[in-house]
């Protein structure tokens, strides 16, 4: 048996949930409050009857956010049975429990927003090139492809990285632009994803603490005679892969 059929069966139970230490609801509710803050800024401007993909969505986080606010086109797909079956009990209908990449060959529908969220790096790099060159085909002009992934340059990598065994791959915001531009994207824009605390006194320490982790990280950069330029440091970082015009 291979090991995507054991560990994914029960995702939410032996990884998602288990490693966030709160129940499934807070940890949707934690979810959405971080992808308001992370995704809702990168799709303004789009028309709320955009055609909307989530491939690998987990309970829907993102779809509720994106229904909460306005858009109405959605379809979410996860491999998980758990995870769309507790994406069903916390309101979100329009996931469906499917293999996203067989699914991108086999249909002929396009999209004006695909998102993948935490999960390009559970391809391997074979299937990650054909996994985004057919995204890519998916979008209609001007579309937009938005990942969000581990960095690997951010300090403590292995916490995201090599947290879940389901991992296959790892990037940095150099690499990530490299191969998506390779897979025929337009252009590629990589940003930092949110460290934010949502208690207000935690996240007044916390940002004291990053901007001075930062600051140190920059000057080992600059020591080692290497650029800060297209160098980020959160844990997550966020791709914006365009389609043609």
């Amino acid at each position: 048996m291979k090991y995507r059929e054991i560990l994914y069966s029960n995702y939410h139970t032996t990884q998602s949930g288990r490693a966030s230490g709160v129940d499934a609801i807070a940890l949707f509710n934690r979810e959405k409050w971080r992808f308001s803050i992370e995704i809702l800024p990168l799709v303004q401007g789009f028309s709320k009857t955009s055609k909307v993909y989530d491939f690998g969505c987990g309970s829907g986080s993102l779809l509720s956010v994106l229904k909460d606010n306005g858009f109405t086109n959605l379809l979410g797909m996860d491999l998980s049975g758990e995870q769309v079956k507790l994406a069903h009990q916390l309101g979100v209908d329009c996931v469906k429990e499917q293999d996203a990449l067989n699914y991108l060959k086999d249909s002929s529908e396009k999209y004006d927003l695909i998102f993948g969220m935490d999960i390009i790096e559970h391809f391997t790099k074979n299937e990650l090139v054909e996994l985004l060159s057919l995204i890519k085909n998916k979008l209609n002009p001007g579309g937009k492809a938005i990942f969000r992934t581990p960095n690997l340059d951010a300090p403590l990598t292995t916490v995201f990285a090599n947290g879940d065994f389901t991992h296959e791959n790892y990037m940095n915001a150099s690499s990530a632009q490299q191969v998506c531009l390779a897979c025929g994207f337009n252009a590629v824009q990589v940003v930092e994803s949110s460290v934010k605390i949502q208690n207000p006194l935690k996240e007044l320490i916390r940002k004291f603490i990053w901007f001075g982790l930062k600051q140190k990280l920059k000057m080992t950069l600059f020591a080692t005679g290497r650029s800060t330029q297209n160098v980020i440091f959160t844990p997550n970082m966020i791709i914006v892969a365009d389609a043609l015009k």
